[in-house]
């Protein structure tokens, strides 16, 4: 008989947190349930300094400021100047709260998803391959695309011009963003969730390394990206470009040809969560682990199965 599995013992410490706009009640609430820190919204400066105040006399750290999605690739100039103008002031916000991290998604193409005040472009009707059957080979001088699937790649010759062209562009917006980074010493973190760019885990980390800047890192959503690639192979990928880590989960349906499932509450879908933990331990990550969604269970099932997760179960 094989003999059962040893304990898993870690000597990284990652930490909890919530997202949250926050203010004071939820603050409290979040610290009787068991985590340590938030990632808030973007407030003006003078608000989150206040709420800084409020969460270190709580013993609580607001780490991260969410800011979220930027149109960097659009083909409205007015729609780039709005978020690059937003992204500013989500660093500054984040500066006033005494957090290290904006998290930043560049631009998007294909089908929307989030937020965004723009009109549908053409842009959103093109045709991609599905999460199975990406096999991405690119310039590693440029990040450019060559191929997206096996086979022939006619079909997806509009994403592959589009996915350049956002890369491309997000390359140079960012760079724009990195003077104010080091200023306000907060690390712009970059995250490719629902905005199907860099969708596997070797071109995600060519494009955050591209920088070749500390204030260029990335941020990881577990749940968002298990549809394409197992969360193991992001972590131990990604490895010391990590700045953060978003905590979600996903079913995936075996019955499904596109091989597509649903988000659901963590520890209810497909991410093998003690291999996960073991990932984070070898890359050495003692960041934030912030839970994003999760919205039907109480604080403290969140924190309950966070721990769990933390503890390798």
């Amino acid at each position: 008989p094989e003999m059962p599995a040893a304990p898993l013992t870690f000597k990284t410490r990652p930490r909890k947190a919530l997202i949250a706009r926050p203010t004071e009640d939820e603050l409290k609430q979040m610290k009787a349930a068991g985590f340590e820190g938030v990632e808030a919204r973007v407030l003006p400066p003078g608000e989150a300094a206040t709420m800084r105040k409020v969460a270190e006399g709580l013993g609580m750290r607001v780490h991260s400021v969410l800011y979220g999605w930027a149109e960097f690739n659009s083909p409205d100039k007015s729609e780039v100047d709005r978020t690059f103008a937003e992204a500013q002031d989500a660093l500054r916000s984040a500066e006033a709260f005494g957090a290290d991290t904006v998290l930043l998604v560049p631009c998007r193409i294909g089908p929307r998803g989030g937020r965004g005040t723009a009109a549908p472009s053409p842009a959103e009707n093109i045709r991609m391959p599905r999460p199975w059957e990406f096999q991405i080979e690119f310039d590693d001088r440029t990040g450019h695309l060559r191929k997206v699937v096996y086979g022939d790649n006619a079909p997806y010759a509009d994403y592959i011009k589009a996915h350049n062209h956002a890369t491309d562009a997000s390359t140079e917006w960012v760079k724009r963003l990195i003077p104010l980074a080091e200023k306000t010493r907060v690390v712009i973190a970059l995250e490719n969730v629902s905005n199907n760019l860099w969708v596997k885990p070797a071109i995600f980390r060519h494009f955050v390394r591209s920088f070749q800047s500390p204030w260029v890192k990335a941020y990881y959503d577990i749940g968002n990206h298990v549809r394409f690639a197992p969360p193991e192979e992001w972590i131990l990928t990604l490895g010391d470009l990590l700045a953060k880590i978003h905590v979600k989960d996903y079913l995936l349906d075996p019955a499904d040809p596109r091989g597509m499932g649903t988000s659901v509450n963590i520890r209810e879908g497909s991410v093998r969560w003690p291999v996960l933990r073991q990932a984070l331990e070898v890359v050495n990550y003692n960041g934030w682990m912030t839970i994003e969604s999760n919205g039907s269970i109480s604080f403290e099932e969140r924190n309950r199965r966070l721990d769990l997760i933390l503890a390798g179960k």
